[in-house]
């Protein structure tokens, strides 16, 4: 796996000093995909470095319309019950169960050399992974 860097080409005059937004993006080379038949579907799960810690099994979820954190994670990250603020929308798992969240938490993540604030909903159940967050 490696992080691929967009270039942008400045060749228009006009466009000298404008603000161009460059978002890292993550690409496989060709010789990753060897024994991958497309179209395929496999999970795409990562470490993230949330809080200043490095978390492992992070699940990438392209159609997530939230960020969840599982208990375990909550837990390591030495979070406390009252740092949650309120979040009161149930939320749907993959297999159709409805959750009620424990709350939502604002925590630094960092991508690449960027630092962002994400909200993330606490949810009280099982998962093999430490939490699921939208494709950045």
């Amino acid at each position: 796996m490696s992080v691929a860097w967009p270039f942008v080409e400045d060749s228009n005059p006009k466009l000298k000093g404008a603000r161009v937004d460059i978002r890292p993006s993550l690409s496989f080379s060709d010789e990753k995909n060897v024994g991958t038949l497309p179209p395929h579907d496999n999970a795409l799960v990562v470490t993230h470095r949330i809080r200043g810690y490095d978390v492992k099994r992070v699940l990438i979820d392209q159609d997530s319309g939230v960020e969840i954190m599982y208990p375990d994670l909550y837990k390591g990250l030495r979070l406390r019950l009252e740092n949650l603020t309120h979040y009161d929308s149930t939320l749907v798992s993959f297999d159709g169960k409805v959750f009620i969240s424990r709350g939502q938490i604002k925590l630094p993540i960092q991508v690449g050399l960027e630092v962002v604030e994400v909200d993330f909903i606490v949810v009280d159940a099982y998962s093999p992974y430490t939490a699921i967050m939208a494709r950045p």
